[in-house]
């Protein structure tokens, strides 16, 4: 459930917010365009939101800042510590993951950034299917996050990336979970949503996907 990669977010804590703005130039593509993404995100979202990976809170200030009730979602102590420092006291910040969470009222929308892909395949349906029944018709998922056109792009980032010196992110695409857009979008469909997806920069991808 992505908690196998925790103690890298407990040891990026204290300098994920330098990284985001593109200070670590391995990453910089990756974060491109941080804070137009985060933008778009909390734009296409409404309601009471559910946020997994809430991480240092940067998203939820956005969602926030457009009179959005936030509930979010973070298994780093040092991660939800930081966000908590930043953001009002009344905001909710509870220790979970995308599959095992609670939430005490009605969701309408369900947003993530930078985080999907610690999930395995196997994982994200069970998230998509458990989500198909949390949310009611019209209701949104909204996730920003790296992944594919297809299996040879994935291979030619990793291949781009060795060329370019950038080993540590090497080897992150060959660790983590990153899934192609065709099979996102077969496991939406398959459990009533419509999905769309826009892309960002050479990693980042929005996916969109409505409750029919």
């Amino acid at each position: 459930m992505g908690r196998e990669f925790l103690d890298i977010f407990e040891n990026w804590a204290d300098s994920y917010d330098d990284t985001v703005v593109g200070h670590d130039l391995e990453y910089k593509e990756v974060f491109r365009g941080y804070e137009e993404i985060l933008s778009e995100v909390a734009d296409r979202s409404f309601g009471h939101v559910l946020e997994f990976g809430v991480g240092t809170g940067n998203l939820t200030k956005e969602l926030l800042n457009r009179g959005l009730e936030v509930t979010g979602i973070e298994p780093s102590r040092p991660m939800r510590e930081i966000a908590e420092k930043k953001l009002p006291k009344e905001v909710k910040l509870h220790d979970g993951d995308f599959l095992e969470f609670s939430v005490d009222k009605k969701i309408d929308t369900i947003v993530s950034t930078y985080a999907f892909h610690h999930l395995t395949d196997d994982e994200k349906e069970k998230a998509v299917k458990l989500y198909g029944n949390l949310l009611r018709q019209g209701g949104k998922i909204v996730f920003a996050d790296t992944m594919y056109e297809s299996k040879q792009a994935h291979l030619n980032a990793i291949e781009k990336a060795e060329r370019e010196g950038f080993y540590n992110l090497a080897k992150d695409l060959q660790t983590e979970y990153y899934s192609t857009i065709p099979f996102l979008k077969e496991i939406f469909e398959k459990y009533g949503f419509t999905v769309t997806f826009s892309r960002c920069n050479d990693f980042v991808w929005i996916l969109e996907a409505t409750k029919q």
